[in-house]
């Protein structure tokens, strides 16, 4: 498995969210993305056969912690601390618009 199948798996969804099933951080970031109305696809990266494939490419890409990572317009915009700053900032609605994830 290489980065082509990261980009497989974010290509054509304006949100992709990629979690653990027990993560308390990774469900705050789905609730928080959620409440704007948008439907991320959620990839729980402890209940897919290549989880621990994806992780290690996560972790490639730069992501630390691993989880939650979040793509919005398929774009890497990074885990809970950089999608918190982007709600503070009042960017992450504007940004989840842009991608056509919602529609206001």
């Amino acid at each position: 498995m290489d980065m082509n199948a990261v980009k497989g798996l974010v290509a054509e969804k304006p949100v992709v969210i990629f979690s653990r099933s027990q993560c308390s951080m990774s469900y705050t970031v789905k609730t928080l993305i959620s409440s704007f109305g948008a439907n991320p696809t959620v990839y729980e990266l402890d209940e897919i056969p290549n989880g621990h494939q994806i992780e290690t490419l996560l972790l490639q890409l730069g992501c630390e912690p691993c989880v939650p990572v979040v793509f919005i317009g398929q774009k890497l915009i990074g885990g809970a601390r950089e999608l918190m700053s982007l709600q503070v900032r009042n960017e992450l609605m504007p940004l989840l618009m842009s991608a056509r994830a919602i529609w206001v």
